[in-house]
């Protein structure tokens, strides 16, 4: 009776194990590992199409200052190695309208405009290279070169009043600079777990706002679907600025923020290069800017200021090589 005991327990075993290792292998298929994976000599374009509207009320009147880009970015892969990449930048298409109260630049970078010296200034950074280095999750390690190629398009301001000049090379750096440059592809670009994921996963991470207000974004990703070929990931964060920090206006006032944002994006992921080959962005953001006491601004005391920014981009990646 004994013996005919263990013999159907070791059937049982025998049965059963089959049966959990084929669990395990379906539980293995549920999961996904994403990551950024590039070759040496790879290329990609990037098509980028926003709008930013920031809306101010002072002294009961609104002003709006709009940012408008239209741009194609040539990206190649120069270097790799365990980890991370080298990506190379270069701006091959560039049109940019900017309107403030007291000013309207509209330009593209192809369209010569002797009367607007922030054209020859965008001109002369077009198919100039700097680098990025990112790792395979991720994480964007360095920008580089940006602010020296920057720097030298800046000389086409030489002819400008001193005051004028100041304004243009800060509206440059703000626009374009290592800083503004780094938040934006931070934004644009997911952070993937080290670990495997299933759909529904959630995950997040916290990064500074590197340049114009003083603050960090928490963001958050969700992964909805995947197959093979691509995955759907919905994308959220939330926005808080650093109230005691100091920052200047487009108008060149020195104020405070204290602003909270949300942003939302949708991806579709090419999990060949963990590049979004589209990606459609909203971020919008209220709160109040504090104008500090400036008597050359007429600013006799620090002045509250409502304020409310609205962003919406979408953005295409291919392959070309």
């Amino acid at each position: 009776m004994m013996k005919r005991f263990f013999v159907s327990m070791a059937l049982g075993t025998t049965l059963a194990l089959p049966a959990f290792a084929q669990q395990q292998q379906d539980d293995k298929r549920d999961y996904v590992d994403l990551s950024y994976n590039f070759l040496k000599g790879q290329q990609f374009e990037l098509k980028q199409e926003s709008r930013s509207e920031t809306y101010t009320t002072v002294d009961d009147i609104m002003q709006r200052v709009t940012r408008d880009f239209n741009n194609t970015i040539a990206i190649e892969v120069t270097e790799t190695s365990d980890g991370h990449a080298t990506l190379t930048f270069r701006y091959k298409e560039l049109k940019f309208n900017f309107n403030a109260r007291n000013q309207n630049i509209l330009v593209d970078a192809a369209v010569p405009n002797e009367k607007e010296p922030f054209q020859a200034a965008l001109k002369s950074i077009i198919d100039q290279p700097f680098s990025v280095d990112i790792s395979s999750s991720g994480y964007i390690n360095k920008v580089m070169g940006l602010d020296d190629m920057l720097d030298k398009a800046s000389a086409t301001f030489s002819n400008l009043k001193s005051d004028e000049q100041t304004a243009y090379k800060k509206l440059m750096k703000d626009q374009f600079g290592t800083n503004a440059f780094h938040t934006w592809l931070e934004q644009l670009l997911v952070i993937y777990p080290v670990r495997s994921i299933k759909t529904g996963t959630r995950w997040e991470e916290n990064v500074p706002i590197r340049t114009g207000l003083v603050g960090d974004i928490s963001l958050y990703w969700n992964l909805q679907t995947w197959d093979a070929q691509t995955a759907k990931i919905n994308g959220t964060g939330k926005v808080v600025t650093n109230k005691v920090e100091t920052f200047t206006t487009d108008d060149g006032i020195v104020a405070t923020a204290e602003i909270n944002g949300d942003i939302m994006t949708n991806y579709l992921i090419d999990r060949t290069s963990g590049f979004p080959s589209i990606a459609s962005q909203n971020t919008e953001m209220n709160g109040t800017y504090t104008y500090k006491a400036n008597k050359a601004k007429k600013i006799k005391s620090d002045v509250k200021v409502p304020v409310r920014i609205v962003t919406n981009a979408s953005y295409k990646i291919k392959r070309m090589k």
